[in-house]
């Protein structure tokens, strides 16, 4: 097994990455945690897959465990969604000092995270990740959240979990699709953090899409362990954190124009670093075949790398102006100047960015 701390003062915690952690979750869970009761929250096909080991295994633990079911799909991480969840909540009668486990995918685990920052003015939270991308992005950092009409993720909270399990094994039940989407978030840290991770990406990519469990294992480790250094400088994204943005400015926007049914997330992000990289060109901050390498890469993962066909690109930057690293109406991109350095530039011209997203020369 993988220990990756997020070192975070008295928030402090840490990241388990190895196979079979969701059989032996109770027994981390007595380590971590002081209360007697658990609320799981998942959706009903991770509930079918993982429900009952999850619950055995806390079971033996010594806890009580409840369970609440919300609907999968991005469309459903909203308020609407997290004012249930109270109701239910109080209906069980959660305590403060009773803890939540997010087991799931990324709706999941902001969904549930933004529950346990708010009920009661917070709970303790356990994130158990069922899918690549939020083995790799979402669990880890305590951004928690959901989604309004206008945009995604405007309405959340910075809620650090007790600790995280990141167990690859789950990962041989996701669809196809949900593994090139997480792909997307990996090939991220290499860019922005580490090019000697983007070559052995380059090398070993389809070991990861045949789910070989040691390139798992490395994959998802160095992954949190590069978004872990990323967070314990800068928790609350006043800095350097905004680097782990990098493609999902244009991501976000695309999957709000898209009413959360065109994209999966990783999807919306690999058009999204592609798009990143062309500004950077167009700007003059990199070089060409270090753009052409993302776009390779990306693509290979079997993710989009343009905008498709019939999505209007003023409708796109309209949606962009939404975005949290807007500040006073100018938009900021995280722009690569090699693969494995990234910097954050402010007020970029709205016409770049318009020549990029419809291919203009």
């Amino acid at each position: 097994m993988t220990e990756v701390a997020v070192r975070l003062g008295e928030r402090s915690y840490k990241v388990y990455v190895a196979a079979g952690e969701v059989e032996r979750l109770g027994v981390t869970a007595r380590r971590h945690l002081t209360g007697n009761r658990i609320l799981v929250i998942t959706n009903p096909t991770v509930r079918a897959l993982y429900g009952g080991t999850v619950q055995k295994s806390l079971a033996a633990a010594g806890f009580v465990v409840c369970e609440i079911e919300i609907p999968d799909g991005e469309e459903f991480k909203t308020l609407d969604t997290v004012k249930e969840l109270y109701g239910k909540a109080l209906d069980i009668g959660l305590e403060r000092g009773d803890a939540v486990v997010a087991l799931g995918g990324g709706v999941v685990g902001d969904t549930a995270g933004f529950f346990a920052a708010t009920y009661k003015r917070g709970v303790a939270l356990v994130q158990v990740p069922t899918t690549l991308l939020a083995q790799v992005d979402s669990s880890v950092g305590g951004k928690v959240g959901v989604n309004h009409p206008r945009g995604k993720n405007l309405i959340g909270a910075f809620h650090q979990p007790r600790f995280v399990v990141a167990d690859v094994t789950t990962l041989n039940t996701l669809p196809v699709r949900e593994i090139r989407a997480g792909l997307a978030e990996i090939i991220k840290y290499g860019i922005i953090r580490d090019v000697r991770f983007f070559e052995w990406l380059e090398n070993r990519l389809q070991n990861l899409l045949n789910l070989e469990q040691t390139a798992l294992e490395h994959a998802v480790s160095l992954s949190c362990r590069i978004k872990a250094d990323v967070v314990s400088a800068d928790e609350r994204e006043e800095g350097i954190r905004a680097i782990l943005n990098y493609g999902h400015t244009v991501a976000h926007a695309l999957e709000a124009v898209g009413c959360y049914h065109h994209f999966v997330h990783g999807e919306a992000v690999g058009v999204g670093m592609v798009a990143a990289a062309r500004l950077a060109v167009r700007l003059g901050m990199l070089s060409v075949p270090e753009a052409e390498r993302i776009a390779a890469l990306v693509a290979r993962a079997g993710l989009p790398v343009e905008i498709p066909a019939g999505m209007d690109a003023e409708e796109i930057i309209s949606a962009m102006f939404h975005d949290k690293k807007v500040v006073e109406n100018r938009l900021t991109f995280v722009l690569p100047e090699a693969i494995g350095r990234v910097r954050i530039a402010h007020g970029v011209p709205v016409e770049s960015i318009n020549a990029v997203l419809t291919g203009a020369s």
